[in-house]
């Protein structure tokens, strides 16, 4: 008997309840072990990576899943603080917004985000590339050991 693959620890960053929604039922239809967090904004999100206050018992995402526009602390802002932070740099973060604006993409690569993915329109084409996500990112890409607590 092969033993179940360890399920992914991904840390969703997205303040739209149906954006949210949305990213559940793709990971669901895409088909592989994962736990998917949630934290509403940045600041909530760097609360979660440094285990602070409700997150203390938070594991340490395999990758984090960015929005952009959020209120209280922007997706950019916090990409600036994670890759500061020598806890935390080495955790992969994919920007995942609706924005296409040549700014953000080159701001979100400056900021050494992995990877910018425009959120795509339709639910079938957001489930399609949930899937090559997962694909490419657990199953090709070699992932950085995790930080011990």
């Amino acid at each position: 008997m092969t033993p179940a693959p360890k399920a992914i620890e991904i840390l969703l960053v997205e303040d739209n309840p149906a954006d949210i929604l949305l990213t559940e039922e793709a990971f669901e239809e895409a088909h592989f072990p994962h736990r998917l967090h949630i934290a509403r904004d940045g600041v909530e999100a760097l609360s979660f990576l440094r285990r602070q206050g409700l997150h203390a018992g938070a594991p340490t995402p395999d990758v984090i899943l960015l929005d952009l526009n959020m209120p209280r602390m922007g997706g950019l802002e916090v990409l600036d603080v994670l890759k500061a932070d020598d806890a935390l740099r080495n955790i992969p973060v994919v920007v995942l917004t609706t924005s296409r604006a040549e700014s953000d993409i080159w701001r979100s690569y400056n900021l050494h985000a992995n990877a910018y993915i425009p959120k795509p329109v339709t639910i079938s084409e957001f489930v399609d590339v949930i899937r090559s996500f997962g694909s490419f990112w657990f199953t090709t890409v070699a992932l950085s050991p995790k930080h011990q607590p």
